[in-house]
């Protein structure tokens, strides 16, 4: 059930997202504002999984606005690193979100690993809070299932979509159409969750 608010709060400042968001909501009479411009600063992301994470920022961004908010956590976890980067994927090489730094630790340690040794996942956590209390808060997942590619292909997408082959294409992410993407990314299935469950 959504919250009845016209104005929700999104707990990121990352523009990418708050298209995302925006396309989402849009028609249904709700505003989706960035947690930067009502003034508040991002939390530090102390939970131990995606689901923790994004309700950390959830609760933050609604505690301070007073608004029901909107959060999200993602990542890519590689089976043979034991999940890795996973909550970590923005800062895997150090510094946050240094994509070619990233890409280059990742491929490094996956160096010598046959195809079948380098099954991976995007997953993909958008929570949605009517209060910092909600005891029930909307949690959707996206999962979606590839390997990592021995090098780079594409310029497109972000992050590590470059060296992303999903399951059942030719192409990395990077190389894929973005609508495609959209639509069937972590993300895309999130967000797809997200939408089933507030028109219930």
């Amino acid at each position: 059930m959504a919250p009845p608010s016209p104005r929700w709060v999104l707990a990121s400042g990352n523009a990418g997202k708050l298209r995302e968001f925006r396309a989402l909501f849009a028609g249904a009479g709700v505003e989706v504002v960035p947690q930067g411009e009502m003034g508040v600063e991002d939390i530090e992301e102390t939970g131990l999984s995606f689901i923790e994470n994004a309700l950390l920022k959830a609760r933050h961004a609604a505690r301070m606005t007073g608004l029901p908010a909107l959060a999200d956590d993602s990542g890519l976890c590689v089976d043979a690193l034991g999940g890795a980067p996973g909550l970590y994927s923005a800062r895997y090489a150090g510094r946050h979100g240094d994509a070619g730094a990233n890409i280059a630790k990742l491929l490094d340690e996956l160096d010598g690993m046959s195809d079948a040794a380098r099954q991976a996942r995007f997953v993909a956590v958008i929570v949605l809070l009517s209060s910092p209390e909600d005891p029930r808060p909307v949690v959707c997942e996206g999962v979606w299932e590839g390997r990592i590619l021995h090098a780079p292909l594409g310029d497109g997408g972000f992050g590590y979509d470059p060296v992303f082959l999903p399951d059942g294409h030719a192409c990395s992410a990077a190389q894929l159409d973005p609508a495609l993407k959209n639509r069937i990314s972590h993300r895309g299935q999130a967000l797809a969750g997200l939408r089933r469950q507030l028109n219930r």
